[in-house]
């Protein structure tokens, strides 16, 4: 496999835990394995009384151990409403996703994908594009969507933007540690055939690798790339 230094240093955006695990958690995984700084970013924290603070604390948890597992550098955590973004006004979506892209500084970006069912994940594209226009010269250098099992392929294709992948990375040595940190999220682990089950992640991995002649990808959308 080819080194992927050129990257630089990598925030990946995830609306909710677990998020980030299902659309990056191979690649993650790799970046770590070649040296490559990359963190890691939940917008959303469950609230009461819709999530009770039992709950939260252990999916917060199983974050923890997951991102240890696959080597992410710094989790931060922005705390606004889960299921709730829309609750959220844009200016104050939209600073608190300047303020971290602009502490952390990242030369790449990974976002989750704008077509995807969840407002959630709707609502944290846009602002973090917002937060990621090339005004000056330290903006992102490059952006990817990536694609979350049971939000991107339910939406409407044909009538809502579709994932069409023009980015695949090899993670063929990689995928277990993958699925190995979903399973740290044993409150989110579903059984076959749920999308949301350890085989229907591997299932997903192997045909985005094969499309590549790989035998495990994960698959994203190039929205910016500045050289």
């Amino acid at each position: 496999m080819d080194s992927l230094a050129y990257l630089g240093k990598v925030l990946v955006i995830a609306p909710h835990p677990d998020d980030e695990i299902l659309g990056c958690g191979g690649t993650i995984a790799r970046f770590a394995n070649e040296g490559i700084d990359v963190s890691v970013a939940i917008v959303t924290r469950g609230q009461e009384p819709q999530f009770s603070a039992e709950l939260v604390a252990g999916v917060m948890a199983e974050a923890k151990a997951a991102h240890a597992l696959i080597g992410v550098r710094q989790t931060h955590y922005l705390d606004l409403p889960a299921a709730a973004l829309d609750r959220v006004g844009a200016t104050d979506l939209n600073a608190a996703l300047a303020k971290l892209v602009q502490e952390t500084a990242p030369d790449t970006l990974f976002l989750p994908f704008v077509g995807d069912i969840h407002t959630d994940h709707q609502l944290t594209f846009l602002a973090a594009m917002v937060a990621a226009r090339p005004r000056h010269a330290g903006a992102p250098r490059r952006i990817y969507a990536y694609e979350t099992l049971s939000e991107t392929n339910w939406y409407a294709p044909g009538i809502t933007p579709a994932f069409i992948p023009n980015v695949f990375i090899d993670i063929s040595e990689t995928l277990e540690r993958k699925l190995d940190a979903f399973r740290c999220f044993e409150s989110q682990v579903r059984e076959f055939p749920d999308e949301r089950s350890v085989e229907a992640i591997r299932s997903l991995a192997v045909v985005r690798g094969a499309s590549m002649y790989r035998k495990a990808a994960e698959a994203f959308m190039l929205v910016r790339q500045i050289d």
